[in-house]
């Protein structure tokens, strides 16, 4: 829950991170739509892009 006055900022600035982190990786050949998709699937992938942090 968001609760304080600057979360919704909070929160933009953590989705333009997780958006980058995505576009940066580039092992499978699909959109980003796809990259979050299979990072909410599969563990191992999700580690993958979380390694380009």
């Amino acid at each position: 829950r968001k609760r304080n006055a600057y979360a919704a900022e909070n929160f933009a600035v953590i989705r333009h991170i997780a958006l980058n982190l995505l576009r940066k990786e580039k092992s499978l050949k699909v959109g980003v739509k796809g990259r979050r998709k299979k990072a909410g699937w599969d563990n191992d992938y999700l580690l993958k892009v979380l390694d380009g942090f």
